[in-house]
């Protein structure tokens, strides 16, 4: 089963829109949740739900799938895959530290919801009536392409026609605290994937087209694998975190690379969504070819990537 990309939702201090992650704004504007999505429902939800929010309701839009009247589509159609390994640390670190200073009954009735890791999926799934299976990912480095994988493999398999897919992390003090004060995206990306029937049912256009996806021991295997399936080279290579790993210039020798952590921050969980959405953004300026998105490192730690190809490529 084809698996195509049919909506992008893209919010961060220096891109609004798929291409704007190959080409950002010159300044850095903080996401401002409540001018995108007005203040109802922001009350008591962590910074990473908010920015959540902002670029789901991005990326539903810009799928055809929601409207000022709500989902255009049964919300059982629909899964929820989100990936983030920050997002609600700052929750966490908050009740501990009162738990330590009081006791656990000084605890926020308030935070307590907060203080589940699924909260970001879950609550853009009750936000939006998404009741299709629903997913929560944390998993490191290679956490927002595994997102991805997982939504298409939700698909594939029947159990939904189409997935939000959602990356995210916040930048804030606990954040810095704990990776050792680097600043991360402050923002989110979304994407919308469905089988190809589903889209042509709906006459939505699909910019791009989901690759295989491949995993294994060390970024160099995982490149080979990749090369394998697609049979040719890319046209351009979504970077690792330079951060988890300084990639080998023999790598790819002489393929364009990209690398989003280098002009937006941290991507972490989220940095797999934000190369599949920029993979979008290239398409739409004229780049042809396919688009490797990697995530790991060159260890022997876990590796992983897809390939992505233009719609009209396919």
């Amino acid at each position: 089963m084809t698996v195509v990309v049919s909506g992008v939702g893209v919010v961060l201090p220096r891109a609004r829109s798929a291409p704007e992650l190959m080409a950002p704004a010159a300044g850095a504007v903080p996401v401002e949740p409540k001018d995108l999505v007005g203040r109802k429902g922001l009350r008591y939800k962590d910074r990473a739900t908010q920015l959540a929010y902002c670029a789901a309701d991005a990326a539903l839009r810009n799928a055809g799938l929601l409207d000022d009247g709500g989902l255009r589509v049964p919300g059982g159609s629909v899964a929820m895959v989100a990936s983030s390994n920050y997002g609600n640390l700052d929750t966490i670190c908050r009740a501990i530290d009162t738990i330590a200073e009081h006791t656990a009954a000084a605890g926020s009735a308030m935070d307590l919801p907060n203080a589940s890791s699924n909260v970001i999926a879950s609550s853009v799934a009750i936000r939006f009536g998404l009741r299709g299976p629903n997913l929560m990912l944390c998993n490191g480095a290679t956490s927002g392409l595994d997102a991805v994988h997982w939504a298409a493999t939700l698909i594939r398999g029947g159990r939904a026609s189409r997935a939000l897919v959602l990356g995210v992390e916040p930048d804030n003090e606990s954040v810095r605290a704990f990776t050792g004060g680097s600043r991360t995206i402050d923002g989110a990306a979304a994407l919308v994937v469905e089988s190809e029937e589903s889209a042509a049912e709906r006459g939505a256009s699909a910019p791009a087209v989901l690759g295989d996806y491949v995993r294994g021991a060390g970024l160099g295997r995982t490149l080979e694998r990749l090369a394998e399936t697609t049979g040719d080279r890319p046209a351009l290579w979504q970077l690792p975190e330079r951060r988890a790993a300084a990639v080998p210039d023999t790598l790819l020798e002489g393929v364009p690379r990209h690398d989003l952590g280098e002009v937006f921050g941290l991507g972490s969980g989220a940095l797999g969504v934000l190369q599949c959405a920029a993979a979008v953004g290239w398409f739409a300026r004229g780049g042809a070819g396919p688009v490797y998105a990697t995530a790991g490192t060159d260890a022997d730690d876990a590796s992983a990537g897809i390939a992505l190809r233009g719609r009209a490529a396919a």
